[in-house]
């Protein structure tokens, strides 16, 4: 090549990767507990290959529940979800943390967007599908808020985003932060998001699982003193009675055909009311308002629900730090028998059930 036409080139590229890096980035909130340099997180990947926690899911996975804490606390748990996610462009399900909410000012009742064109990826900036700026033009104003600053200081959904990248680099999101609902709320909102998310498969001619997929990031149990969480005490033996509930309560949230009915299981079992303890699971919200979604629009889609198997649970306590060299990974919080969190993966596939309620 002639050497004008390399400076050409080199200009070129120069122009088409400035376009890329001058676009407004979603920063990181948690440059601990994750990683985000690309050699770090192919070294933490293979790690987690060889170390595969639960049993795979039995179907194609079209929607999972993953965990979003430190990656060498709950980084094998949410593997076993994560890796199975074959679709390039996933709807993202993240809650409002506690610290979160009173900086915004605790909105309840609506799902929270953000504007930026692109978020932080490991091996490169990760696009915002054109899903979400349809999301926030045909929902109801009502049940909508963009804030950005909520998505800037939301750790739950950019937890997951390095998993998801590593498998494909041409990875786009739709990130949706879900606040406290009551049951009623909760199936409205998530229906009319459904409505809109299902004109856009439509449209697109995408097909669940295979061209886009559905993800909830939630954390199970949050056991100890420091979450005003100790009906059992905090021996071994709280710990094994609060783990055994842990598990019930997943396997009746999450087995089986997904409907209406779980929506009622969250609310006995997470969520809160008067004189009730109840398990601090930071999904409560999240876990039933993304399946909903995700089983309406498959509905729509294909005329088919969901089903859903536990994949594999674990906890800070039982699992501990993994033994992962060389990534710089660290841990934000402790763990003991007086301070744990618990993790729970699930992955959905399509019923066998045809669901004739459905009008093409």
């Amino acid at each position: 090549m002639k050497p004008i036409l390399v400076l050409v080139a080199v200009w070129l590229c120069g122009v088409a990767g400035g376009l890329v890096a001058g676009e407004r980035t979603r920063p990181v909130r948690d440059d601990v507990g994750f990683c985000w340099r690309a050699a770090e997180m192919d070294r933490l990947v293979q790690y987690l290959e060889t170390q595969a926690a639960g049993r795979p899911p039995s179907f194609p996975v079209v929607a999972g529940v993953a965990p979003h804490d430190d990656y060498l606390y709950a980084g094998r748990v949410a593997w076993s979800v994560l890796s199975r996610i074959e679709a390039p462009e996933v709807v993202i399900f993240g809650v409002t943390h506690g610290t979160v909410r009173r900086e915004i000012g605790d909105p309840q009742g609506v799902v929270l967007l953000d504007t930026f064109p692109q978020w932080t990826g490991p091996y490169g900036p990760v696009a915002v599908s054109p899903l979400r700026e349809r999301l926030r033009r045909e929902m109801p104003a009502a049940m909508v808020r963009v804030d950005d600053r909520a998505h800037e200081l939301e750790h739950s959904i950019e937890s997951l985003v390095p998993y998801l990248q590593s498998r494909h680099r041409n990875l786009r999101i739709t990130p949706v932060m879900v606040t406290a609902m009551t049951p009623a709320r909760l199936r409205e909102v998530a229906e009319a998001m459904a409505g809109v998310i299902a004109g856009y498969v439509k449209e697109g001619g995408l097909l669940p699982g295979r061209d886009i997929a559905f993800l909830v990031s939630a954390d199970a149990n949050h056991y100890g003193p420091d979450f005003d969480n100790v009906p059992w005490g905090v021996d071994e033996a709280a710990h094994q009675r609060a783990v055994a509930l842990e598990r019930q309560i997943a396997g009746e949230v999450f087995s089986g055909e997904w409907g209406t009915g779980r929506l009622d299981v969250i609310e006995a079992r997470l969520w809160p009311g008067a004189g009730k303890p109840v398990p601090q699971w930071c999904g409560r919200y999240s876990i039933p308002f993304g399946l909903t979604v995700a089983d309406r629009v498959l509905r729509s889609a294909t005329g088919r629900g969901m089903r859903g198997e536990v994949v594999a649970c674990s906890d800070t306590w039982t699992g501990g730090v993994l033994p992962v060299k060389g990534t710089g990974l660290g841990i934000t919080a402790p763990f003991s028998l007086r301070h744990w969190v618990g993790f729970v993966a699930a992955a959905f596939g399509l019923s066998d059930k045809v669901d004739n309620s459905i009008i093409k």
